[in-house]
């Protein structure tokens, strides 16, 4: 049984004695249907939800739809403000039935199962009692957000001074030097977000130009993949270095650097982005690279 921890054949045979679910829900124990679907109490208002193999085996349409209304008699009838379902990220097919019965995709419990001295993942999904009903669009819409691929914004700036030296960070959790700008936070403008992590770690007020370089970044080193967007900060005096005060938790200092210190100072595909942002600011549009690689 792939659908989670507490596995449901469809019988009686290994299911847990009403007497030891807790009784603080309304559910107050567990409720088997007819299809195959299980409804488990596990306290305050909780309910996890399981589906058999044999249910599952009936294809898609017929298993979410079971499903689905298990879920709605948990929220509606039985009370309860939230049904989850724990997921092996290996099974597609559960997956499907789960986000189509209703559920929203929440994250992964890392070694949620443990069997025959082995640890595995489960992916948590769920549905509570004020989610907005699925048959309207801004239910389905949550659905589909809780799931699509989301990719890692970074938004940088290329600030430069009149000898057409850029300015680098020497930060604090990397031996290499970097453009000054930082991760965009959810639902944040890339172009606000480099403004503010400017003035956030170097005290300086610089409002970003237009769009040289989108970069694509691939895994490295436990990081998935991103994509790092380089704005103009324009040209300034040289003496703007000597306004900075950097924010001690993440950066050492910062100052104007030539390009040959450039690929000196920072990690190679750090280098081959700055050399192709350079390359964009006196172009027609802006270009797009691959780990700093024009493409």
């Amino acid at each position: 049984m792939s659908r989670d921890s507490d596995a449901y054949d469809g019988t009686d045979d290994g299911a847990r004695d009403l007497d030891d679910l807790d009784r603080g829900s309304d559910l107050g124990g567990s409720h088997r249907s007819a299809r195959g679907v299980r409804l488990v109490a596990i306290g305050n208002g909780v309910t996890r939800v399981s589906w058999s193999d044999a249910l599952q085996a009936q294809g898609f349409d017929a298993a979410s739809a079971a499903v689905r209304e298990e879920v709605d008699l948990a929220l509606e009838q039985l009370k309860q403000r939230r049904v989850e379902a724990l997921v092996d990220p290996e099974d597609v097919t559960a997956t499907r039935i789960a986000t189509w019965a209703g559920l929203q995709r929440e994250g992964v419990m890392r070694g949620a199962v443990d069997r025959a001295g082995e640890t595995g993942d489960r992916v948590v999904f769920a549905r509570l009692h004020t989610d907005a009903p699925v048959s309207k669009s801004r239910g389905f819409r949550a659905i589909l957000n809780s799931f699509l691929p989301r990719k890692r914004a970074i938004a940088q700036m290329l600030v430069r001074d009149e000898q057409g030296r850029v300015l680098l960070c020497n930060l604090t959790y990397k031996q290499d030097w970097d453009l000054p700008g930082g991760v965009v936070e959810v639902n944040e403008s890339p172009r606000v977000a480099v403004s503010r992590e400017v003035e956030e770690e170097l005290a300086l007020d610089i409002d970003a130009g237009s769009l040289l370089l989108t970069d694509w970044l691939p895994p490295w080193s436990g990081w998935d993949d991103a994509v790092c967007l380089v704005f103009d900060g324009g040209r300034h005096d040289a003496g703007l270095a000597d306004r900075i005060v950097p924010q001690a938790r993440e950066i050492r200092s910062a100052r104007f650097c030539t390009v040959a210190e450039v690929h000196q100072l920072c990690a190679d595909f750090t280098a081959r982005r700055i050399d192709s942002a350079l390359a964009a600011v006196d172009g027609p549009a802006p270009s797009y690279s691959e780990s700093g690689r024009p493409v």
